[in-house]
């Protein structure tokens, strides 16, 4: 037997574990409607928050509900326009946002369900915004150069979106019933203003409420700041509770493999029990095919131990971002014990063997996370305290 030192990026390789696989047990599991596909766009805040919300439908007893992520992301783009505009074209005009910009549309303009509006009124099966989103570039830099808007510019927005989305229906039936947005919207009970974001840094005081310099943030929506473990004991006390919760984070890292179902941290580890074939073929590979053997995910190993300070470091180098949102509705732990959250993603249900969901572990999301959004009856009570949540 032979002992090797792998390196950071490497984790461990080869172990006598080799080829033993995850196994999962469920440790709560929380229900959710059917996956989706954001396909070619940048709106996962919004299929993530719409997903969220479906399930507090479900938790609140209204039943299933399939509503429209893209009644919600047009209202965005007008939003953004606009803030583009007042900051003289230096405004935020991408496809992404956070989950308040979710509650926020909604409470300008309601919802209604995805079969009253899919969003989709061009050639495509799957939605697309490649095309839309350079015509909103240039009618908005229109606008900023001639540094007025006239009723033109209003008219040639709502022609843009209704000619890629399709028009708003002022009327639509549901259910056998007649319904606006404003009705659909008031019979579904949703109130935004019971849904609050929590994050975790150490440049801003804890128990605040602070503004994440991240620039999906345009809103500059505050959110309220907690140390590392608290946020942890949110999302666990709120899963086992029922409450399921959207989260944003960086999954640019080579530990989070939607293909193999698992997001994973690996730490230095000293390699131990390398029967000799196996050392002897590990020594003869090239630092690639190590590193693409490290991720492989064909077993649990072992992870970082997350600290405030090591979270703080990564989103300090930009090598934390929030590159994507999620719904987590669930927990499971391995054959080890590692707690991992089930996660909905919205990249549809072909991209991988386990029906378009995977399982982060903790230590990938202590590291990784950039906020989450959760329904404020969610939180233990002294933590509700402590952030003077009534």
């Amino acid at each position: 037997m032979k002992k090797a030192i792998l390196s950071c990026a490497l984790a461990i390789v080869v172990t006598s574990a080799f080829g033993q696989g995850y196994k999962f047990t469920e440790v709560v599991s929380l229900p959710a409607t059917p996956v989706k596909n954001q396909a070619s766009t940048g709106t996962c805040w919004c299929f993530a928050t719409t997903s969220f919300v479906e399930s507090e439908l479900l938790r609140m007893g209204k039943g299933t509900y399939d509503l429209s992520e893209m009644y919600i992301v047009r209202q965005k783009y007008l939003n953004q326009m606009e803030d583009n505009y007042l900051r003289r074209g230096r405004g935020n005009i991408g496809q992404g946002s956070l989950a308040h910009t979710f509650m926020n549309a909604y409470r300008q303009v309601g919802i209604i369900p995805e079969e009253a509006y899919c969003g989709i009124n061009y050639d495509s099966e799957r939605h697309s915004h490649g095309e839309l989103t350079r015509y909103i570039k240039a009618i908005a830099g229109i606008g900023v150069e001639m540094k007025k808007r006239t009723p033109e510019y209003y008219e040639m927005i709502d022609n843009m979106f209704d000619t890629f989305l399709g028009k708003i229906p002022e009327k639509f039936t549901y259910n056998g019933k007649e319904y606006t947005a404003e009705s659909f919207t008031e019979s579904l009970g949703i109130n935004p203003d019971d849904y609050i974001e929590i994050t975790s840094f150490t440049h801003h005081p804890y128990y605040q409420l602070i503004d994440v310099e991240v620039p999906d943030n345009w809103e500059h929506q505050k959110m309220y700041n907690l140390p590392l473990d608290e946020l942890i004991q949110v999302m666990d006390y709120a899963l086992q509770n029922g409450y399921t919760l959207c989260w944003d984070g960086d999954v640019s890292e080579k530990g989070f493999s939607h293909k193999n179902g698992v997001a994973i941290n690996p730490q230095i580890e000293e390699v131990e029990d390398l029967s000799d074939t196996d050392f002897a073929r590990f020594q003869k590979l090239t630092p690639a095919e190590r590193q693409e053997e490290a991720f492989k995910f064909e077993y649990p190993v072992p992870e970082i131990d997350v600290t405030p300070e090591i979270r703080q470091a990564g989103y300090e180098a930009f090598v934390t971002t929030d590159d994507h949102l999620m719904h987590i509705t669930g927990i499971v732990k391995d054959q080890n014990g590692t707690k991992y959250y089930i996660t909905k993603n919205s990249w549809g249900t072909d991209r991988n063997s386990f029906g378009g969901y995977l399982n982060m572990s903790e230590s990938y999301v202590k590291a990784k996370t950039i906020s989450i959004m959760v329904h404020k009856d969610a939180l233990p009570k002294d933590i509700k305290k402590k952030l003077n949540i009534k």
